[in-house]
């Protein structure tokens, strides 16, 4: 194996960890920090530079690169020709690869992937088993988690949240305070909050909420309502028995949210 780096020398003590500053061989490049050499490969291009760090178990490898005050630790791999870089954090098994980018204060953590030519940014979460990929764009303040996937050309950012199997494809678009959660498949249009209305598609029928009820379809009823309906009653106003379930779960967080009960 031809090496590609060496150790200054300098060290810093970080959470308990003595990482080195690496110097790149061919050309005396001074590098970031790493904890040991598994963290960085001495194969392709792949380098940790600024005041970046990379320890515990975590590997940067191919032709990624970790800069500007980034974090990657550890199980979380960064490779392909990916690039994290501003503040962002990658941890726990999360992976980032491709054509990637993940920067400003992101999070990318548990075992979520963001990787294709996606771009995680801003102050955005993604989390547990969540992959973000295609062109999609993840920022703001918005949170991905659970087994949410966005993907193609999809945005999603304000301070959107989603969760559970909700999938945002396409063309989409979720900004604001908006909440896509339980099985919601978005391909097209919008999904927002403005004036305290929130929009929801992907279901069977349009989902409109406001702080007084919710309108699925042409059916308007107050929360009340909604909240203790049963399924064949839902039936019966011509809701799909198979997405009774998880209207209720969104009916219930999009409660919540509105009216901050």
């Amino acid at each position: 194996m031809t090496r590609k780096y060496e150790f200054t020398g300098e060290t810093i003590l970080y959470y308990g960890r003595t990482l080195h500053r690496i110097r790149r061989l061919s050309d005396g490049d001074v590098g970031g920090w790493i904890e040991s050499e598994p963290n960085l490969s001495h194969y392709g291009d792949a380098w940790v530079v600024g005041k970046a760090v990379v320890y515990g178990d975590a590997r940067v490898y191919g032709d990624a690169r970790v800069g500007g005050k980034a974090v990657v630790c550890d199980k979380a791999e960064v490779c392909g020709n990916a690039r994290v870089g501003g503040d962002a954090w990658v941890y726990g098994n999360a992976r980032v690869y491709g054509e990637a980018v993940v920067c400003g204060d992101a999070v990318v953590c548990g075992d979520a992937w963001v990787y294709g030519d996606a771009w995680v940014y801003g102050n955005t979460r993604v989390y547990g088993h969540a992959r973000v990929y295609g062109h999609a764009r993840v920022f703001g303040y918005a949170r991905v988690g659970g087994e949410a996937r966005v993907y193609g050309d999809a945005w999603v950012g304000g301070d959107a949240w989603m969760y559970g199997e909700a999938v945002v494809f396409g063309d989409a678009r979720v900004f604001g305070d908006a909440v896509v959660c339980g099985h919601a498949r978005v391909s097209v249009g919008n999904i927002s909050q403005s004036s305290h209305v929130v929009y929801v598609s992907g279901y069977v029928f349009h989902i409109t909420a406001t702080p007084d009820g919710v309108q699925i379809g042409c059916e308007w009823r107050d929360w009340p309502t909604w909240l203790s309906m049963r399924k064949a009653e839902a039936v019966a106003l011509g809701l799909p028995a198979e997405e009774f379930a998880a209207t209720k779960v969104l009916i219930r967080t999009l409660y919540k949210r509105l009216t901050k009960k």
